[in-house]
């Protein structure tokens, strides 16, 4: 969710063919040029964006104004899935990070320009914080005339509420950087016994976090959704995840689980404390439960309402990127961005535990297949590590020959199965529920039988997917997964994911590899204080992880979004590695 971002990005991000993550292929041809893909951009080789740091005055609203915006009307969403988690506190999916700038506002979060330059700014707070003791120690002050939605003050007690919930027993999914960072967090249990946990310190308007150890990223890390603010009086605990009250723009009228969720303006937020949101529609309406082929003819048909939507999730379908990106006047629709996103199949290491089986699944791997299914090089690019290359750390290796052998290389996987004795080994695979990861399915299962294996697909609800995934007994072999960094850099590219210490319940090591050498070299990399230094630990790890075969890279992103003809205001908000949901407008 994730991830990154987030480290660059976010959590989790969103794949091509509408596969949520928690953003010329090298095969040659294999796309065939159709569709645009010939001028496809490239994952590898390009920059990698930059996330800087705001003042002061960066962190004052009102947020500059979307040149040729109006105010009114109404904006329209059209995707596969509801939200998983409401409660900040359980959100690690970038798709829900898309949606709750809306009404979900924390100490920090990041300000887009319309060029799509990002900054980490103060968005509750009056900057993006000060660092003391080398980093050991962060401090951030509330803003004045913040309020919640019944015109409450956003109060201190709040904020010292927010992160003290974090280590509650009900919040089982979630980043947990803070829990593992704050002093004594190993040891609390969470407010609702009448407890303070010392290392959140409350003087006048100021919150201050101390540390076990330096984090220099810290205030990055508060930029994650999951550290929105929660009102003390309002917590209801579990049932805050199906309704949680708004301190931002617009405030929930009407939740249908599954099927839709209204907003209307909040009349208590002040945009003069706000450098985010710009908000100027007076509702959203976002409806779930459409899959991408359809979303993507409606927008194609730009009829009524649909004229006045656009998808957070949804991408072209791979059944329309050719006619899509060939009409320029369809093109002309379509926001098209890189995602510093990895989608790849983790290897459950407990059940699969014979490293040679988990690299002969690498090998057999039909990875131009399915970059076929999901639309060819115009979606996505074929990927051989675990970091991607627009994410600091990034180190370009192919252990398992995907650029010779982008088919995969069932006759090597064959001899590993023998090596190990495995030949005919059983492996069940758990896939999200949409049309296109069923022929992505067919595809996978016909490349691992010819290579030796004996395959068993499942499809699992694609809105509490990565909630089944996350069951340390979850009854799957592997399962198809996506991961980008919480803000810049290796640490949450790997640390949240392959860490052994992490495991548990609802945490996202869903490999569940616990390797001693990984452990500690994670820990070395993260006390590097030199960059060109710690990129180069953590690219290492990366192959040290892929050598143990964990899981298996399947594609690096490329996000197309079509959307109807009167949505102004697109831009791509690299902090939440997704469309600015804040900036849109309605057009007459």
């Amino acid at each position: 969710m994730s991830f990154s971002r987030r480290n660059f990005l976010i959590a989790t991000g969103v794949a091509a063919a509408s596969t949520t993550v928690l953003s010329a292929c090298s095969s040659g041809d294999a796309g065939g040029g159709k569709g645009g893909e010939k001028d496809a951009p490239k994952v590898s080789g390009t920059k990698k964006d930059a996330i800087l740091v705001g003042t002061k005055t960066d962190s004052t609203g009102p947020a500059p104004e979307v040149p040729g915006a109006v105010k009114g009307g109404t904006i329209y969403t059209m995707d596969q899935i509801d939200c998983d988690h409401l409660d900040p506190a359980q959100i690690w999916s970038s798709y829900e990070g898309y949606l709750t700038p809306l009404f979900m506002r924390g100490l920090v979060g990041y300000k887009v320009a319309m060029d799509g330059k990002t900054t980490l700014v103060g968005d509750l707070a009056t900057d993006a914080g000060t660092a003391k003791d080398g980093g050991k120690t962060w401090s951030f002050t509330l803003k004045e005339g913040v309020k919640w939605q019944d015109g409450s003050d956003i109060s201190m007690d709040d904020v010292r509420h927010t992160f003290e919930r974090l280590f509650a027993k009900f919040v089982t999914f979630g980043p947990r950087y803070p829990q593992q960072w704050l002093v004594g967090g190993d040891k609390y249990k969470g407010p609702y016994e009448g407890k303070h946990l010392d290392s959140i310190e409350i003087d006048g308007r100021t919150v201050t976090f101390r540390l076990t150890e330096a984090r220099g990223d810290f205030n990055f890390t508060l930029g994650m959704r999951a550290f929105s603010l929660v009102p003390k009086k309002k917590d209801t605990k579990e049932d805050y995840d199906k309704q949680p009250f708004s301190c931002g723009p617009y405030k929930i009228d009407n939740r249908k689980i599954g099927k839709s969720m209204s907003l209307s303006r909040n009349e208590h937020w002040d945009p003069a404390t706000d450098p985010i949101r710009n908000a100027y529609p007076d509702k959203f309406e976002l409806q779930f439960g459409f899959q991408s082929l359809a979303s993507t003819d409606r927008y194609i048909a730009d009829q009524g309402n649909d004229q006045h939507t656009l998808s957070m999730l949804n991408e072209i379908a791979p059944e329309r990127i050719q006619k899509v990106l060939g009409d320029p006047a369809l093109k002309k629709r379509v926001l098209t961005h890189l995602d510093a996103a990895t989608y790849y199949y983790a290897i459950n290491t407990t059940r699969i535990k014979d490293v040679k089986v988990r690299q002969a699944l690498n090998y057999a791997w039909p990875s131009q297949q399915t970059q076929l299914i999901r639309g060819g090089a115009s979606s996505s690019e074929v990927a051989t590590t675990i970091i991607s290359p627009l994410t600091p750390g990034h180190a370009d290796f192919d252990l398992y020959g995907k650029k010779a052998k982008p088919a995969g290389d069932p006759v090597k996987a064959k001899a590993l199965l023998k090596e190990a004795g495995a030949e005919g080994q059983k492996i069940v695979i758990a896939f999200q529920q949409s049309d296109n990861q069923v022929k992505q399915a067919v595809a996978i299962k016909s490349a691992l039988t010819k290579a030796g294996f004996d395959v068993v697909t499942k499809q699992v609800d694609k809105t509490s997917f990565y909630s089944q995934i996350a069951q340390i007994d979850n009854k799957f072999d592997m399962f198809a997964a996506g991961w980008s960094a919480d803000w810049p850099g290796g640490y949450t590219a790997l640390q949240p994911t392959f860490d052994g210490r992490v495991i548990a319940n609802g945490a996202s090591n869903w490999p569940q590899l616990n390797d001693m050498g990984v452990n500690k070299a994670i820990d070395a990399a993260a006390k590097i204080t030199d960059v060109d230094e710690a990129n180069k630990a953590w690219g290492a790890i990366d192959r040290q992880i892929m050598e143990l075969a964990a899981c298996v890279p399947d594609y690096w992103p490329i996000r197309n979004w079509l959307h109807g003809s009167k949505v102004g205001g697109l831009v791509y908000d690299s902090g939440n590695t997704g469309i600015a949901i804040t900036k849109l407008y309605a057009m007459a």
